[in-house]
């Protein structure tokens, strides 16, 4: 079956937009009606900048950040925001600060995990967490839950879409939100009205792309 015609969200810089397809999809217990691609954002530099600087002013001038925690695949732009708020910039709560780019393991029942040799940054350390989107609360959560296991300290959390404001008590920083997508949905599959209404899912769909149905 062949994805529905991709739809794109301009900006005013030429680098920044939101792209993917609207249809059924499957992300692991959650149904989906658009699929978001980040695929250019998490490997084209002047993408994974342009996302870093609409980021960075979130965080600039308030948050002390040690690590960033990339989560699906993000680690181009967790870079690039690093460089953004470690600027010599006298207003710059981050300037010149060392800090760490970290990706996450996964176990088999999708929990966070680290090894020995990466626990000390995460620590005693501040961190955030970067994710391509946050939209049910489970990334927020599951990130969260494994950082302080590890003994470290969430600081926020930012991504390229989300629909959620906040988690917890920090506001999501987030590119685009659901003012950009206004229709739309995420539910469970016992919930799903695309089921319900007999439409055949199109793809299933994770941190590494689409496989079409």
């Amino acid at each position: 079956m062949a994805l529905s015609e991709k739809f794109r969200i301009e900006t005013k810089s030429p680098y920044l937009y939101l792209t993917g397809y609207k249809g059924h999809f499957v992300a692991g217990r959650s149904h989906l009606n658009y699929y978001i691609d980040i695929t250019s954002q998490k490997s084209c530099l002047s993408e994974a900048r342009a996302v870093a600087q609409a980021i960075a002013p979130s965080y600039k001038l308030q948050t002390e950040i040690d690590t960033i925690l990339c989560l699906d695949g993000t680690e181009v732009i967790g870079t690039c925001l690093a460089r953004e708020l470690t600027r010599s910039d006298l207003a710059s709560i981050n300037a010149h600060r060392p800090i760490n780019i970290l990706a996450p393991e996964y176990t088999a029942s999708n929990q966070l995990m680290f090894r020995d040799n990466i626990v000390h940054m995460i620590a005693g350390k501040n961190v955030l967490v970067f994710a391509a989107s946050v939209v049910t609360g489970s990334t927020a959560q599951n990130a969260f839950e494994a950082i302080r296991y590890y003994s470290g300290t969430p600081v926020g959390i930012a991504s390229i879409f989300a629909t959620m404001k906040e988690y917890e008590d920090f506001q999501i920083a987030s590119v685009f939100n659901p003012h950009d997508l206004p229709d739309y949905e995420s539910h469970s599959a016992v919930d799903c009205p695309l089921c319900r209404r007999g439409e055949r899912i199109d793809a299933l769909i994770n941190s590494f792309g689409c496989s079409m149905l």
